[in-house]
């Protein structure tokens, strides 16, 4: 394991272990237990159902992505996703979001810098809709404008979750700029036509380093051409619509599926809006770094979210607990499943990465 994964890991797990007391700081453990054994588990079913529904329509999401840069079936598709997530659920890092477009390239020969363009393509259209419709539903639903929480030094309330809400609109309006700008031929001449005057500012330098960088560039120019190759479904509106569309309904059965383990959770009465919202702002934590599984910090942020709306710290920490594995073994076992179906060996192809 890399110097840099070795650190990220580190701070993942100090930052896990401080949400965890966080989270659980005020229940005690034979009262956490109590209410765990008191969750009627059958919902377990329907909201792991809703959760595989929304993969499959993800699944589709990116096909029509991949598309302009290589037509692929839904199972080539799905089986990449699934590996990708499940590794995001048990290595440190997110490696798995390099895995997916590094077991396209294997598999169907997609360059990787494509295949990664796609998913961050697929990235920005999840944090927008998130972003979106947590300023919608804010906007729509009772918060006591007076709750204050203090996590650490920190105080949490709605103005904060509306500040937050407002800084990560402008960045996702400058990252989707970026992704359009860069679209345009003009602007990968412009890029290009720059990458290749850099070995003449090494005129007077070695050969050998001149050939390096020389080499480095022609590699540098290849790389914006299959990234531009990923970004190429933007000069279809149609498919633009029709992602923007789907993940307007993946994230609404994401939700749904809170709202369905949430029938058989003791104290939780909360409206689907309102588990939007808990689901949200789990998304905005679970942004940080953790350990795999986003263990702590997934808790930290469903205790906070569901203080919101006065759900006690018994029954939040216990609900939360309960979803978050309800939420992430099934996509484990998932990929798993996915990857002795495709014989994929996904940590040689992340060490062939150069990423773990």
């Amino acid at each position: 394991m890399k110097r840099k994964a070795k650190i990220s890991l580190a701070l993942g797990i100090i930052i896990s272990i401080t949400a965890f007391y966080f989270a659980f700081r005020n229940v005690p453990l034979n009262e956490l237990l109590n209410y765990l054994s008191s969750i009627n588990y059958f919902w377990l079913f329907p909201s792991v159902f809703v959760v595989f529904i929304s993969f499959a329509l993800r699944t589709f999401r990116w096909m029509i992505i991949l598309e302009p840069a290589c037509k692929i079936s839904f199972w080539k598709a799905f089986h990449p996703m699934m590996i990708g997530f499940m590794l995001n659920c048990i290595l440190p890092g997110r490696v798995g979001e390099v895995a997916r477009p590094a077991i396209l390239q294997k598999k169907e020969n997609v360059p990787f810098s494509t295949g990664l363009a796609t998913v961050v393509a697929e990235r920005v259209f999840d944090s927008s809709i998130i972003i979106i419709l947590f300023a919608v539903i804010l906007a729509s639903i009772d918060i006591d404008p007076q709750l204050s929480i203090s996590f650490g030094e920190y105080n949490l309330n709605r103005e904060t979750l509306v500040t937050i809400s407002g800084n990560l609109f402008k960045l996702m309006i400058i990252l989707i700029g970026g992704i359009i700008l860069f679209s345009f031929s003009s602007i990968r001449q412009i890029l290009k036509r720059t990458i290749n005057k850099i070995p003449s500012l090494f005129s007077l330098k070695s050969v050998s380093l001149k050939n390096k960088i020389q080499k480095f560039c022609t590699s540098l120019i290849c790389f914006v051409d299959n990234l531009s190759t990923g970004f190429s479904f933007i000069k279809y509106p149609q498919k633009i619509c029709i992602c923007i569309g789907l993940s307007f309904i993946i994230w609404g059965l994401s939700a749904f599926s809170f709202y369905i383990m949430a029938l058989g959770c003791p104290g939780i009465r909360l409206s689907y809006l309102e588990l939007f919202v808990v689901m949200i702002i789990i998304c905005f934590f679970i942004a940080l770094p953790s350990v795999p599984g986003f263990w702590g910090i997934w808790e930290a942020g469903g205790v906070f979210a569901l203080s919101l709306f006065g759900i006690p710290a018994k029954e939040a920490a216990g609900f939360t607990l309960a979803n978050h594995a309800i939420q992430i073994f099934p996509v484990i076992i998932a990929g798993v499943i996915s990857a002795m179906l495709t014989g994929v060996n996904t940590l040689q192809i992340l060490k062939e990465r150069r990423n773990i």
